[in-house]
């Protein structure tokens, strides 16, 4: 991921391999204060009421399970979610 952007983060979908499931966006990073590395990737809950309201969970996901990062795409492998 050498010199990608937070703003090319925030325009790729991700995508969670186990079962193909479109879970979003990239709405924030959390990193490590000491080292500066990501620690994870945070995507929007799942929205609700037909897509028009936001659900106020959000989906953590560890770096160590990003499998790729594409052009368009962060491809993520994440067991159990719904």
């Amino acid at each position: 991921m050498a010199n990608t952007t937070f703003s090319e983060l925030k325009r790729k979908e991700v995508i969670n391999v186990c079962d193909g499931a479109r879970l979003g966006c990239v709405c924030d990073l959390e990193l490590d204060d000491t080292s500066g590395t990501i620690c994870s990737i945070i995507v929007p809950g799942p929205s609700r009421f037909m897509g028009l309201l936001k659900g106020s969970d959000e989906l953590v996901i560890p770096y160590c399970r990003i499998q790729k990062i594409g052009g368009d795409v962060i491809l993520v492998q994440v067991d159990g979610i719904s």
